[in-house]
This record gives C-alpha cells, structure tokens and sequence, in this order.
C-alpha cells in the first residue's frame, strides 16, 4: 500500500464526511421540501439526514479513534470514554432517525418494514445496538477479565467493520427507494436522470466513498495502535504529517 501520511487523510475524510451530511441535507431541503416536525413529509425528511450523520459519518469517526497516533501511548481508558460517546451520538441520531420515519409512515397509513431497504436498516440498527452494549460491557466497565477482552476484541472489531458496510448499504438502498417513490410521478422521471437524481446519485457516492476509506484505513497495518503485549507496543508512534 502507498505510505499515506495520516494527517491529511484524517483531514480529507472529515472534509468528505461533511460533504455527505452537507449534500444529503441540501436535498431534503432544496428537492424534498424542508423539515418539520408534524408527521408531515417535512418531517420524514429527518430520516435520511440523520441516517447518514449517524451510522455512516460519526459512525466512520469513531471507529477511527484508535488509530489517531496520539492513541498509541498513554492511558486508553480516555480513547475508550471518546469512542464510546461518539457511538452512543451515532445510535442517538439514527434512534431519532427511525423516529422520524415510523412516525410519517404512521401518520400516512404506509406499512411499515416491507422494503429491503427496511429489513436492512432495522437488522444494522439491531446489530448496532448489541455491539455498542456488549463493548461498553467488556471495555469500559471494570469487572470484565482480561482474557474476556481479548477474547472478544477482534469479535468486536470485526462487526464494527461488518455494521459500517450494512450502514453505507442502508444508505444508498434508502437513496434509491427514496427516488423511485418521489420521481416516479413527478414531472421528470427518474429514469431520465433529473437535477434531482444527479444529485442524490452522487449523494450514494460519497457515502460510498468515505465507508471504503474508512475501512480502508481500519485495515493499513502501520495505522493500527499497537497491543499492549505485543513488542511493537513500546514504539513511538509515528509523527503525524
């Protein structure tokens, strides 16, 4: 693999983070009408927005915490506490996410959990939630043996990779159920690729773009914090460049 410096890659991918959350907020207020809080349409235009700030951006934050060269020494327990906050607001947004859609799907007679988009959302949130609390339990809390944590530790790394990619799937699935159903009977079918449909297609590419890098950088070896048994474990880390 190329020798990336860590710095500004930490910096591109904040930048592409943001334009995801800038773009898909951009179209739910310029195309889909704006935001409310009424049960209208306005309001399940909340869903997207926080879908990706939540599972996708802040999501893709956190799993990175470790592998900021600061991380590699010191007391761990203080990367602990910042990965956990960050995924306890990712879950806290796409909570407030799902609010938003059952309350419109509700409100509007529209069956709720018939789509694969939906299944796949539901089981991502799912799997979520039980990784968040199974980490908090072995990590954080102080009765968990030592042999437990290491145990479980690739388990845990493993579905955090595993629930990234489900996210980034939600997402873009959600980004095309959702153009079907808006331009289906609009004045520009989708099919003949409106500003619209431009937009929110490039909208699924970045998503895209910023979980490969993600899981791109969780899998480069020379950015990974080193184990405390491990002799590399003494090394200084790498200067950030």
């Amino acid at each position: 693999m190329l020798d990336l410096p860590f710095l500004p890659f930490c910096i591109f991918l904040g930048g592409l983070g943001f334009m995801c959350v800038a773009f898909v907020s951009a179209w739910c207020q310029h195309w889909r009408g704006g935001f409310a809080l009424d049960g209208s349409a306005q309001m399940f235009n909340w869903h997207p927005v926080l879908m990706v700030t939540g599972m996708v951006v802040l999501y893709g934050a956190a799993a990175l915490v470790y592998r900021l060269p600061p991380a590699w020494s010191g007391p761990k327990l203080p990367w602990k506490v910042l990965h956990g906050a960050l995924t306890l607001a990712a879950f806290s947004l796409t909570v407030l996410g799902l609010v938003a859609v059952f309350r419109f799907h509700n409100d509007h007679g529209t069956p709720n959990m018939y789509s694969l988009h939906s299944w796949l959302g539901l089981a991502t949130v799912l799997l979520f939630s039980c990784q968040w609390l199974a980490g908090f339990s072995a990590f954080l809390l102080p009765w968990a043996p030592a042999w437990l944590r290491a145990l479980y530790k690739p388990v845990h790394v493993f579905f955090g990779s595993t629930i990234l990619m489900l996210s980034v799937a939600s997402c873009v699935s959600g980004i095309n159920e959702k153009l079907f159903f808006s331009l289906k009977n609009g004045t520009t079918d989708y099919k003949r690729l409106p500003a619209e449909a431009v937009f929110a297609n490039t909208l699924g590419l970045l998503i895209i773009l910023f979980g490969v890098l993600v899981l791109g950088a969780l899998a480069r070896p020379s950015w990974k914090r080193p184990d405390a048994d491990s002799p590399d474990s003494c090394q200084v880390p790498a200067p950030l460049r």
